[in-house]
């Protein structure tokens, strides 16, 4: 598994979460989940970099470097 999979992985998994909140009525966990995550998809957006490959570089490789990998 490379970073970039996980990420979108981690990304589609709090989507649900946020979803589910939103369906058993806690608008106010909902709200503040998707606004945190929207704040961090706008500061990757306009930085180039996301806090959250970086952390999950320490873990995993990139898919760039996987791909490089099985050349």
């Amino acid at each position: 598994m490379c970073v970039e999979k996980l990420q979108k992985i981690i990304l589609a998994s709090v989507l649900g979460i946020v979803l589910m909140l939103l369906g058993m009525g806690s608008l106010k966990l909902a709200f503040m989940l998707q606004v945190s995550v929207m704040v961090i998809l706008i500061v990757s957006g306009l930085t180039g970099s996301c806090y959250i490959t970086k952390v999950l570089n320490s873990a995993f490789p990139l898919c760039s470097d996987k791909n490089k990998e099985n050349r």
